[in-house]
């Protein structure tokens, strides 16, 4: 039976979406102290390779079965959910977490805009426009972002685009366990890549503890929980509930980082919230998935 048809509370692809952005920026955080060790390349493929073998093993992807429509769509899901973590930690690199992350935002965002429909639809999303406008370091703080950083997170956002409207498709079938398959295909181009990128410090004992929480938090655990939100909600609503993204970003920065937030910073992280709550308010309206023909 499809994974799409299967009657769920309204709320809960919800609160499976919350739950994946929080376990997202931990990963992120923890992600990014070990760049100094084997930079963002090793980062990735450590992160793909034991995310991988944690989701092959619960899952059991050599199981499944696509059919031909779904195929083209699932191997674009996993190039692009491992292109999307390659260029977001090449981007950190280069720019601060938080502006990586709104730059980032620009695909969901863009996915959001495009399958609106009604006046509404354009309140919530123009909301989160405006957030995203007073989150981004603008004025003096312009030229100390280093622009290569800025076009890798803006790449990132497009490879986001592409995970969510093609996992809808990939995934209607056989709902979170798809995202192994997806991951696997990830692996298997970046994972090398990485490696040849890498420092031979990728390869001690010590990385293989924090590699497994980098592992969980931000590939095993979320992405299989976006995959059930995928494939219960719409495109648009997806997108504009990824909102909260860079405003957990921000957040996050306060609490581990420290840092503190000016009033107008806090205006536009209440923008992104609301327009969140009013995305989750209207969603009900909304009965069926769209479905995007790439083949």
């Amino acid at each position: 039976m499809p994974g799409s048809s299967r009657k769920v509370p309204a709320w809960l692809p919800i609160l499976v979406i919350l739950i994946a952005m929080i376990s997202i920026q931990s990963g992120a955080s923890l992600a990014k102290s070990l760049f100094p060790l084997v930079g963002a390349p090793g980062v990735t493929a450590l992160r793909l390779a034991l995310g991988t073998f944690i989701l092959v093993v619960i899952f059991k992807p050599w199981r499944l079965r696509f059919a031909p429509e779904q195929r083209l769509p699932l191997l674009f899901y996993g190039l692009s959910l491992g292109a999307m973590n390659y260029l977001f930690y090449l981007s950190i690199q280069h720019i601060p977490l938080g502006v990586a992350v709104a730059l980032e935002f620009t695909g969901p965002l863009a996915v959001a805009l495009f399958g609106s429909r009604r006046p509404l639809d354009f309140v919530w999303v123009a909301l989160a426009v405006l957030g995203l406008w007073f989150l981004l370091p603008l004025g003096q703080s312009v030229a100390q972002i280093d622009p290569i950083g800025a076009l890798l997170a803006l790449g990132a956002g497009a490879c986001w685009a592409v995970y969510i409207l093609t996992g809808q498709r990939a995934g209607e079938e056989h709902g979170p366990a798809t995202v192994a398959m997806g991951s696997l295909i990830a692996a298997v181009v970046f994972v090398p890549m990485g490696m040849i990128q890498a420092s031979d410090t990728l390869f001690q004992w010590g990385l293989l503890l924090p590699g497994l929480g980098i592992a969980i938090l931000s590939t095993a655990l979320p992405y299989s929980l976006e995959m059930v939100a995928l494939t219960r909600m719409p495109s648009k609503t997806f997108g504009t509930l990824m909102s909260m993204e860079p405003a957990l970003a921000a957040l996050s920065g306060m609490v581990f980082l420290g840092e503190t937030l000016t009033a107008t910073q806090t205006l536009a992280l209440g923008a992104i919230i609301l327009a969140s709550m009013g995305s989750t308010l209207t969603m009900r309206r909304e009965t069926k998935i769209q479905k995007v023909d790439i083949s």
